[in-house]
């Protein structure tokens, strides 16, 4: 993505879903975020930015409805975390989450 500034920054999603049964999946997540330069007001240093993992267990009741429950970990790197830190915020996270994937 380039910003309105020319700020350059990306983010890579990637997922899998590892049928356990065949309404049952298991899903593995990662998110890398990268920024090609230095954003302040948005706490994004130049470099390798964050790296996210998670897990979701869904449950597919119709193929296009499918609850889920999970759980991920994050952590800051580089100047993003030297940004968070000045900003007296923690540079790893983990957390719950939960919803539902629909399909149109």
């Amino acid at each position: 993505m380039i910003s309105d500034e020319g700020d350059i920054s990306a983010s890579l999603e990637s997922e899998y879903d590892l049928r356990l049964t065949q309404r049952l999946y298991l899903q593995p997540r990662t998110e890398i975020a990268v920024a090609a330069s230095e954003v302040k007001e948005f706490g994004v240093g130049e470099g390798l930015n964050s790296v996210r993992v998670g897990m979701r267990l869904g449950y597919e009741v119709t193929r296009r409805f499918a609850p889920y429950v999970g759980a991920y970990w994050e952590k800051e790197y580089g100047d993003t975390a030297d940004l968070s830190r000045a900003g007296g915020n923690n540079t790893e996270d983990t957390g719950v989450v939960a919803g539902v994937r629909l399909i149109f």
